[in-house]
């Protein structure tokens, strides 16, 4: 038999080869599966399957990828990768080359919330400095939720049995789906420009983590925070927690918790109604006998008006008494004034004066006499004192008791010491009674 010389004949090299290249032509894809048989070893690298209802494909990720995953794989995990197709040609296994993989469904929407709710923490959001205050006594609520949802039945219900006169002003938005969160932040902006409530209350029913989704965006929370009407969330049920909770002024574990924190209990106020009824009942009470024991009082002492006559006539003479009397002492006074005056005048008589004038004179010579001698005897003593000092100190006195003044004959000095003198000097030697002149024979020291 004959070969056809234009067969072209691959190898299995070839051929897994070629095939590779060609698998390696699809871009980069996202794929969603179920971990199984996963397996890693000792290099780092990771080995699995993802699979679905129908099919099973190999996998591999290596260790520099697979260190920035977050996540801890396990068999059974639904995952999202991001990976290229390729073929092991040893094996001619057809397989993937995983780059990056994370959890698919809830666990992706639960990192998605923890990586918001770090970011939104760091920048402050959550800080409780930012809260506002909610008004305990609000004139106006606002709703933001589905129109048709449990969640404003609930709060309606609540409100119209708590506090029937509170008004409620609806802002209807879709709580779930793609277009949600747009809706949810156009109905938060919409409230604060019109200026319609003074507290709105932001949430829905409950439902599954991708249910609630709408108040874990990122923009949802960012309106709630720069809202200046205070803001309570009330997403869900009590455990249900959500970044709206987290972000506003106040957490409602449910629709119907919200409604009965911004409305005041009207069977409370009715209560203080009555109470406030009660005590101003005996305020009244405590009033009108007040008045009518004064009334009483006042009424005992209403006098008749004879009697007001007679004590006013009575006055009326009391008063001419008093006015008499006042003239009578008025005319004394002048008495003694006119009196003082006219002593005062004679001491102004110039015989008065002049006598007066001369007996001060007398007074005042005997005065000067009487210094005058005084002054001469203290003197006199003074005198005598100093002369009896004067003496004590005197030379003559020294002299008196036996002693010399031995003075030089031509210059009169006193000579204290024999070496002042030599022999044959003159010296005049002066005693108590008489002078002694005389020349030195000897000197002996």
């Amino acid at each position: 038999m004959k070969q056809n010389p234009q067969r072209d004949i691959y190898s299995i090299s070839r051929l897994n080869r070629e095939v590779k290249t060609l698998l390696e032509g699809f871009p980069l894809l996202w794929i969603e599966g179920e971990l199984s048989n996963f397996k890693s070893y000792g290099s780092g690298h990771w080995y699995f399957s993802l699979k679905d209802q129908a099919s099973q494909v190999s996998c591999a990720m290596f260790r520099g990828k697979n260190m920035l995953t977050k996540i801890k794989p396990r068999d059974g995990m639904l995952v999202q990768v991001r990976a290229k197709v390729t073929l092991y040609e040893p094996r001619g296994n057809y397989q993937i080359i995983v780059e990056h993989m994370e959890e698919a469904g809830e666990g992706a929407l639960r990192r998605a919330f923890d990586e918001l709710k770090q970011k939104l923490s760091t920048e402050g959001l959550f800080d409780s400095q930012h809260k506002k205050i909610i008004p305990e006594h609000p004139k106006c609520v606002g709703v933001i939720t589905s129109a048709s949802g449990a969640a404003i039945h609930d709060i309606i219900s609540t409100l119209k049995r708590r506090f029937p006169a509170l008004p409620i002003i609806l802002y209807p938005v879709a709580v779930q789906g793609d277009a949600s969160k747009n809706e949810i932040v156009a109905a938060i902006k919409k409230a604060q420009q019109r200026k319609e409530c003074d507290v709105l209350i932001v949430g829905r029913g409950g439902g599954s983590l991708e249910d609630l989704w709408s108040f874990n965006e990122e923009n949802v929370a960012r309106a709630i925070y720069n809202c200046t009407i205070p803001i309570i969330s009330a997403v869900g049920h009590e455990v249900d927690f959500t970044i709206a909770d987290f972000v506003s002024d106040h957490r409602a574990p449910t629709p119907t918790a919200a409604a009965e924190l911004v409305s005041p209990d009207q069977r409370a106020y009715q209560q203080q109604l009555i109470n406030s009824t009660k005590r101003l009942n005996q305020l009244i009470t405590a009033h009108l006998k007040q008045q009518q024991q004064q009334l009483k009082g006042l009424s005992q002492r209403l006098i008749h008006p004879s009697r007001h006559l007679q004590d006013m006539a009575q006055r009326l003479d009391e008063l001419q008494t008093r006015y008499i009397r006042a003239q009578k002492n008025r005319l004394n006074n002048d008495k003694i004034i006119l009196q003082g005056l006219a002593t005062r005048f004679a001491l102004y008589d110039p015989a008065e004066q002049l006598q007066q004038q001369h007996n001060k004179y007398q007074l005042a010579y005997q005065r000067l006499q009487k210094c005058i001698q005084q002054r001469l005897k203290n003197k006199t003593q003074q005198l005598t004192y100093i002369g009896h000092s004067l003496d004590t100190v005197s030379p003559l006195a020294t002299l008196q008791r036996g002693y010399a003044i031995v003075t030089q004959h031509d210059n009169d000095k006193i000579i204290r010491t024999s070496k002042k003198i030599k022999v044959g000097d003159k010296m005049v030697t002066q005693l108590s009674k008489g002078t002694l002149f005389s020349t030195v024979d000897k000197i002996k020291s």
